[in-house]
Order: C-alpha cells, then sequence, then structure tokens
C-alpha cells in the first residue's frame, strides 16, 4: 500500500509544554549520538496529541533528534501504527478484516462504517467526528468480530452494536470497551469448562475493560498533563546524561529567594527565559560569513546540516564565534534551536575551541 504525506497539511505542529518535556526525557534515554532512537515514541506521542502525523510534525521531531527529515517520513510511513492524514476528532474506528473476524461478520461493520462515516477509509465522516478503516489482525480472534477504538478493544460485536457505539461516542460519551455480548473475557460462549470457581471471584469488568473505564480516556487525546513526568533513568544508570538533566533542571521554578530579575524584552529578540533560567544575551553576529569562508560546523558533534543552517541563519560561521559564547549568550542561542540543552550536552563550546585552534572535536 502507498502511503505519502497528505495534501492537506497545518502550518505548524509543537508539542504541548507537558509533551515537549516528556519527549526530551525519552531522547536522554539513549547515549550520546543515539538521539534517533527516539523517533518512534516521538511519533508516537505528536499522534496521540494531534490524531495523526502531518509534515509539520515529522519536521519539528527531525530536528529534535537531528534526523534527516526523510528519515522520520520513513519511520512513519513503514509502520501502519501512524496515520497519515486527517482522523475524526473523536475517534478513528479501526475494523479487524482478517480470518477470524471476516468470517464472523467485519463486512457488517464496515458496511456500519460506510453507512454512518464515509464511504471509504481514511476519509472524516462530514461531522468531523469519525474516520475509518480496515486493519489486518489485531490479536481478539477468539472474541470477533471486534474494532479497535482509540486505545481499546471493542469485541464480539455486530452491526447494530457498532451504530450504538458510534452514537454514544458522537454524545460525548465513552462506551466500556471489551465483550459486547455480555461475555466477561475470552470464555467460550456456552459458559466456562474449566477453573469453574473463576466466576465467584469476578468483578464486575475484567482487567483490560476495568482500567479503561476507571481511566476513561478510550478516546481521549494526550496532552501530557495526565500524570507526572517519571524519567528515573535520568539519575541513574549507565547511560545516564547529567546535561538531559540540566534541561530538566532549568525548566523547573527556582526558588522566590533565588530568581533574578528579568531583563526587559528588546524588539528584535525572542521571549526571553523563563523563572529560574539563565538571563539572556544576544551574542555578537555576522551577517555573512568571513572571506576565507564559513567553518563547516557539522564538524561539532551534535550538529546536523539542519541545526548548521539554522545557526548560519542566526549569524554564525565559524568556530571561534561559538568558542566565545558566554552562559547567558548560550542561553539565547539554546532558546533559538527548538531544544533546550543540546549546547552543553554535547558540549559545543569545547568542542568548537578545539576546532578554532585546528584540533578534532
Amino acid at each position: 500500500m502507498l502511503r505519502r504525506l497528505h495534501h492537506e497539511q497545518p502550518e505548524s505542529f509543537a508539542f504541548t509544554p507537558a509533551n515537549q518535556a516528556w519527549a526530551e526525557a525519552q531522547i536522554s534515554k539513549y547515549p550520546e549520538g543515539r538521539q534517533a532512537s527516539a523517533v518512534i515514541p516521538l511519533l508516537w506521542r505528536a499522534q496521540e496529541q494531534e490524531g495523526w502525523v502531518s509534515r509539520p510534525a515529522i519536521e519539528v521531531i527531525a530536528q529534535m533528534l537531528d534526523m534527516a527529515q526523510i528519515r522520520v517520513l520513513e519511520v512513519t510511513s513503514f509502520y501502519f501504527m501512524f496515520q497519515m492524514q486527517p482522523v475524526g476528532s473523536v475517534a478513528h474506528i479501526q475494523i479487524c478484516g482478517t480470518l477470524s473476524c471476516m468470517i464472523c461478520g467485519a463486512e457488517d461493520l464496515v458496511a456500519v462504517c460506510r453507512e454512518k462515516i464515509a464511504d471509504e477509509p481514511h476519509v472524516v465522516s462530514a461531522d468531523g467526528k469519525f474516520s475509518w478503516e480496515e486493519v489486518e489482525c489485531l490479536g481478539a480472534c477468539t472474541n470477533a468480530p471486534m474494532a479497535q477504538i482509540g486505545k481499546d478493544y471493542y469485541e464480539d460485536l455486530t452491526a447494530d452494536r457498532l451504530r450504538e457505539i458510534l452514537d454514544e461516542l458522537a454524545a460525548g460519551d465513552v462506551p466500556v470497551p471489551g465483550p459486547q455480548n455480555g461475555r466477561y473475557a475470552s470464555e467460550p460462549l456456552s459458559g466456562l469448562t474449566s477453573l469453574t470457581e473463576f466466576d465467584s471471584g469476578k468483578t464486575q469488568y475484567n482487567a483490560s475493560a476495568a482500567l479503561a473505564t476507571d481511566i476513561g480516556d478510550t478516546v481521549k487525546r494526550i496532552d501530557g498533563s495526565e500524570v507526572p513526568l517519571l524519567a528515573p533513568w535520568r539519575d541513574k544508570g549507565a547511560n545516564h546524561n547529567p546535561a538531559a538533566s540540566k534541561v530538566k533542571q532549568a525548566k523547573a521554578p527556582a526558588k522566590p529567594a533565588a530568581k533574578a530579575e528579568k531583563p526587559a524584552a528588546k524588539k528584535d529578540d525572542a521571549p526571553t527565559a523563563e523563572a529560574g533560567d539563565v538571563s539572556e544575551k544576544k551574542p555578537r553576529t555576522l551577517k555573512a560569513a568571513r572571506k576565507a569562508g564559513a567553518d563547516d560546523l557539522k564538524k561539532i558533534s551534535g550538529v546536523g546540516p539542519k541545526l548548521e543552517q539554522t545557526l548560519n541563519e542566526l549569524g554564525f560561521y565559524h568556530y571561534d564565534q561559538i568558542a566565545k559564547w558566554s552562559e547567558a549568550e548560550i542561553a539565547w542561542v539554546d532558546a533559538r534551536l527548538k531544544f533546550k540543552g543540546r549546547i552543553e550536552r554535547d558540549d559545543w563550546i569545547g568542542q568548537a575551541t578545539e576546532l578554532a585552534k585546528g584540533g578534532k572535536a
């Protein structure tokens, strides 16, 4: 199946502040130079936030991971769990169409989607609330036919029950996931023939349906504020990255006694650092490279083609410029690279100092 970028794209993408912190924490799991390992978690988080993966999201993630945009697009298009076109604002319905479900009535479920959502898959309904597609086996063959709606499985479906579920979702309700025919889990339809004592200890729902019901997030879009950010690996383990910890600490609000006065913002400056961060100071920049030509900033570990272009656009072409940055100037540049902590994490100052002397990074 050919998968490509949708012809209509949003103008921009940005993680919510909480999701941005989550994404930076995921990147910090990996050793230096291996940030690309976080590409799937970041793509998934972007989809959880927006419902699908757009071109601007791919571009932002590529810059965060210092990857070529085409490499991030390759990952996105390879894995079918990533939606590459807009989906319904309420839910995207995935109907399992593999053998067990097909035998047990998946075609009837597809017919309901064509009737109530859109005649073709990957088309958003007229009211903007739903979209659908047929997918390969989702692994609930005993409870066929079934569909994945948001994060949960709805099993033992009939056409009429799927219509009801869509109406409930459209009204703002979240139907209880799991078997829809009264079955508790995946026991025989005729009832238990072994482990019959299990019947006496049953709760209202099976564990999966109970958790989904308690959380109530079957079709909720994640914005990062649902649970506290947990990143225990930042403080221990072989891959502990001190600079990554600095990113987290820099974002933490300072104690009242330690707050610094925030300088007045200049018209040509971007917003200054948050309270508790180092005050920003714009470094000395150049309008163009010197006559001998620009230095190859990509020799600095952690600087790729995209970052080199960004640095050039900011007015930095030479190693000695970077080598002279003060802490406040680092904060100024850092705020314009869309990924705080990169400069200190990769020790750009030390590398640039060596390169300016004719050494190696």
